[in-house]
């Protein structure tokens, strides 16, 4: 049995209760924490010398696209009109199997590098089987954990064929990933669907999809936001059939009416919201403060990052102080006087990253908190780093001033990926020269210069 013993670290356990950063030892059993507390080394322990860290469980992105990861860049100033026309109908469709997976797997360790152990692959760029299976290696690749969503394309449908609104989830597909090589929740790479649901496809589409998601007891995803829906009132009738439920989850929802919002969280859904990519591409205000209001444990994620950062201590500063600074102008506005602690506190919102992203993915029983039993999920952040020391709160340093190059070492289930701040992936250069390569070739495919 292998045993690691990380010793001496500031731990934010994110336990319900349980102080944070008291200085402990956790001992690790082959992929599970076992103890933590005051322990002590013994002879058949690799000991990780965690002074002057910051320990805390790895974090959670709950929405990215991680096929676009060789596109980096080319959609800062684009909003949803032009992400849509370019992305979905263009360079979307000049993807061949190998880029699918050079994508994901480079993608999937720069997640790994910033500290992000968990990934929501929200793949809706796979046409065959062969980019499905492509996707799926470059996350087995990487060593990260991550549900795998399959998605539906959305190109131009060619003459003869029906638009992508009017198709629903390949059944055989599904059924052969479940069969198959992802067919057990208990690995690293798990399966779940991303549904175009009311907003990109009409009602029959929208039910089988769920159905189908219910009878393989999958979570399902979908996209609500970048335009008028397709098939309002849909949801609403999916909660009255029961086809809502914990395994729902909904991305934005930005343009929702409470009422909506309420019989959705309600009936168990989870919502993420990806603020930076909410506020350029035009969808609105985010979400947060309704979800708060309403007790639901929302979660975040990068999304596109084309467009965005996919750094997640980013991601949560942007998205509590968007929601401070709306609470703050609505108070305001009301000609209250401010009170003196912000609405959106940083525990809340490094609970977005931890506890609500296990939540999230159905996995709350074994990630997204530091205790025995849990599985062992871990980052270490130098908190003797000049834009982290002094660390006066713990909590406090990770939400306001970590970055992703404070990230020293990080554990997936219980193995070593990044140590003494360089991941442990082999040959990584090469990689980097073949995401290089894919993603040169795309854009000269569409015209677009890299």
């Amino acid at each position: 049995m292998r045993k690691i013993l990380i010793q001496g670290g500031t731990v934010i356990s994110m336990e319900p209760g349980r102080v944070a950063g008291l200085i402990e030892n956790i001992l690790i059993e082959n992929e599970q924490i076992s103890d933590v507390g005051d322990i002590n080394p013994t002879d058949d322990m690799e000991v990780i010398d965690a002074t002057d860290c910051i320990v805390l469980p790895g974090l959670i992105d709950s929405h990215v696209h991680t096929w676009q990861t060789g596109l980096r860049g080319i959609a800062g100033d684009w909003t949803v009109p032009q992400y849509m026309r370019a992305m979905h109908r263009g360079l979307a469709t000049f993807f061949q199997p190998e880029d699918i997976y050079i994508a994901n797997l480079i993608g999937a360790l720069s997640k790994l590098d910033a500290g992000i152990t968990t990934l929501v692959d929200w793949c809706h760029n796979n046409p065959t089987p062969d980019h499905t299976d492509s996707a799926i290696d470059g996350l087995f690749e990487s060593g990260a954990r991550a549900l795998f969503l399959h998605g539906s394309p959305k190109p131009d449908p060619k003459p003869g064929q029906k638009h992508y609104s009017e198709v629903p989830m390949p059944r055989g597909e599904i059924e052969r990933l479940r069969k198959g090589r992802l067919a057990t929740d208990d690995a690293l790479v798990t399966l779940g669907l991303a549904v175009l649901g009311p907003q990109y496809s009409v009602y029959e589409v929208c039910e089988q999809d769920y159905r189908l998601a219910q009878e393989y007891q999958l979570i399902a995803s979908a996209h609500t936001a970048g335009g008028p829906m397709l098939a309002p009132g849909s949801f609403e009738k999916l909660i009255k059939l029961g086809l809502i439920d914990n395994r729902s989850n909904i991305v934005h929802a930005n343009n929702f009416e409470d009422n909506l919002v309420k019989a959705l969280v309600d009936a168990g859904a989870s919502f993420t919201v990806t603020a930076d990519v909410e506020m350029q591409m035009g969808f609105g205000d985010p979400l947060t403060g309704r979800l708060r209001n309403l007790g639901s444990p929302m979660t975040i994620g990068a999304d596109v990052e084309p467009a965005v950062s996919g750094d997640m201590f980013g991601a949560m500063r942007l998205t509590m102080s968007v929601q401070r600074n709306i609470d703050n102008l609505a108070a305001l506005s009301r000609g209250e006087v401010l009170p003196e602690t912000a609405t959106i506190t940083c525990a809340e919102a490094l609970q977005w990253v931890t506890t609500n992203g296990a939540r999230m993915i159905g996995m709350e029983q074994s990630l997204g908190t530091i205790a025995p039993g849990k599985k062992a999920d871990i980052i270490l952040l130098r908190g003797g780093d000049l834009n982290l020391f002094p660390v006066n709160n713990a909590i406090n340093a990770v939400v306001r001033h970590a970055t992703p190059g404070n990230v020293d070492t990080v554990m997936v289930a219980g193995n070593i990926v990044k140590r003494d701040g360089k991941l442990l992936y082999g040959n990584l250069a090469e990689k980097k020269n073949a995401l290089l390569e894919s993603s040169r070739r795309i854009l000269s495919d569409i015209g677009l210069q890299p």
